[in-house]
C-alpha cells in the first residue's frame, strides 16, 4: 500500500521515521528533539539490530534526520534538495550540522529520510558528497527515500497502524489539480485580453465585515485589496462565459474543497492572514503550473475570499 506522505504534517512524518528507526536500530532510539539551530534529530547509541545487516551492524552513535515535503512527486535530485555547487539546499544546509556533530564525536553513522523519489545514481552521488564533506565513511551513511519507506512499511506493517498515517489531526491540505487547470486557462485569457472596464464584483458580505469575522488583519486585507482587486472583474467575466462552463465547474469544486477543509482544519487562534499564506505556499509547493503563475494564483485566492466562496460570511444567516 502506498501512503500520501505529503499529506502528513512535519511532526507526523518525524513520528513515522522514529518508529521505523526503532525497528531498524533498536527501541533505544530517542525521538526527535529540536536543537538551538532549528534542526531536529533522532539519536541511537549502541549496536544496531538490522542496519546495515544483522551480521555486520553499525555500532556507536547514529543520528537520523527527517526531511518532509508537502509537494507531490518530488525527487532527491531536484536542485532545491541537492546541488553540489550550492550550500543553500536541504543537503547543503545539513552538511555543517553533520560536521559539527562529527567533530564533537557525537556522530558515527548518519541516516537521512525524505518523502522523495531516490534513484540509484542520485543516492550514490549524495552519499559520496556527504562523505567527502563531513569526513564520514560512505558505508556509515544511509539515505532513505520513498522506495525505502514503502519497503519498510511492508516489512513492519504495525508501524503504519501506530503512526496513524490517515489521522484526523492532519494539516490543512488541499488538492491543486483543478485550480491549476483554471489558472492555466485564465492566464491565456488575461494575457490576450485588455483589462476589464467594469467595476469589480461586489462582495456578498462587506469586505470589512468579512475581515472581522475571519480575523484578517487590516494591514493584510488592505494589501490584498490593493494588489488584486483590479483583476477580479476579469476573473468573474471569465468564469461566467458560456464556453468556460467546465472551468467554472472546476472552480466551484475547488472552492467547495477549500472551504470544507478550512472549516475542519483551521485552528481557532489562527488569523485568516495565516490561512491565506499557508494555502499559497501549499499550492506553489504542490503544482508547477501554479508556481509558474504565482500572481494569478494569488488573484484567484483573493477572488475566492472577496466573492465569499471561502472563509466565514454573514450572508448565510439571511438565507
Amino acid at each position: 500500500m502506498k501512503y500520501a506522505y505529503e499529506d502528513l504534517s512535519d511532526d507526523q512524518f518525524e513520528h513515522l521515521v522514529v518508529l521505523i528507526c526503532q525497528r531498524l536500530l533498536g527501541m533505544g532510539v530517542q525521538p526527535f528533539a529540536k536543537g538551538v539551530d532549528g534542526g531536529r534529530d533522532a539519536k541511537f547509541i549502541g549496536v544496531a539490530e538490522l542496519i546495515p545487516s544483522k551480521s555486520a551492524p553499525w555500532s556507536g552513535t547514529v543520528i537520523a534526520q527527517a526531511k518532509h515535503t508537502i509537494g507531490y512527486n518530488r525527487s532527491w535530485s531536484e536542485t532545491d534538495f541537492h546541488n553540489p555547487k550550492s550550500d543553500d539546499t536541504v543537503i547543503g544546509l545539513e552538511i555543517p550540522r553533520i560536521k559539527k556533530l562529527r567533530t564533537a564525536r557525537q556522530l558515527d553513522h548518519y541516516m537521512l529520510f525524505a518523502n522523495r523519489r531516490l534513484t540509484g545514481n542520485t543516492e550514490s552521488a549524495i552519499r559520496a558528497h556527504i562523505a567527502s564533506q563531513c569526513g564520514l565513511p560512505e558505508q556509515s551513511i544511509m539515505l532513505c527515500g520513498l522506495e525505502s519507506l514503502e519497503l519498510w512499511l511492508k516489512v513492519f506493517p504495525d508501524v503504519a497502524v501506530i503512526a496513524r498515517l490517515d489521522p484526523l489531526d492532519s494539516p490543512l491540505v488541499v488538492s491543486p489539480d483543478e485550480l491549476a487547470e483554471v489558472v492555466e486557462a485564465l492566464a491565456l485569457h488575461m494575457d490576450g485580453a485588455a483589462a476589464a472596464m467594469d467595476m469589480p464584483p461586489s462582495p456578498r458580505t462587506s469586505y470589512e465585515t468579512k475581515n472581522s469575522l475571519n480575523k484578517m488583519s487590516p494591514e493584510y486585507a488592505k494589501s490584498l485589496r490593493r494588489l488584486y482587486l483590479k483583476d477580479t472583474a476579469q476573473v468573474k467575466a471569465f468564469l461566467a462565459a458560456p464556453e468556460n462552463a467546465e472551468l467554472l465547474r472546476m472552480y466551484e469544486s475547488t472552492v467547495e474543497e477549500f472551504q470544507l477543509k478550512i472549516i475542519a482544519k483551521r485552528k481557532d487562534y489562527q488569523s485568516f492572514d495565516e490561512v491565506m499564506n499557508y494555502l499559497m505556499d501549499l499550492l506553489f509547493a504542490r503544482d508547477p503550473i501554479l508556481r509558474r503563475n504565482k500572481k494569478l494564483t494569488r488573484v484567484m485566492l483573493f477572488y475566492m475570499y472577496w466573492n465569499c466562496d471561502i472563509g466565514e460570511s454573514d450572508y448565510a444567516e439571511a438565507d
